[in-house]
């Protein structure tokens, strides 16, 4: 996830993607991401099995800006909000 400019991102596992997101957006959880204005979905992998996701998050959350933004840009080149086409299906 990332702020509206594209400056701050942030790394997280959750097991109901819409539900968290919406927690991202209106601000729900007091944070890093509420902080930070956190609400745009620029980048998701699902994984098969919490082991593995827990494995993924950590690796990531270890890689420099540049490796993330990388990362962002090979799915979605535009950092456009991925949670609007998620939703329309």
């Amino acid at each position: 996830m990332s702020n509206d400019t594209n400056t701050v991102t942030y790394t997280g596992v959750t097991n109901d993607l819409f539900r968290r997101i919406n927690e991202h957006k209106t601000k729900a959880v007091q944070g890093f991401t509420s902080k930070y204005n956190i609400n745009k979905l620029v980048f998701f992998e699902f994984g098969e099995s919490i082991e593995a996701v827990n494995m993924r998050e950590k690796q990531i959350k270890g890689w420099n800006r540049e490796e993330k933004v990388k990362l962002i840009k090979s799915m979605n080149p535009d950092w456009h909000d991925l949670y609007q086409d998620l939703i329309k299906g």
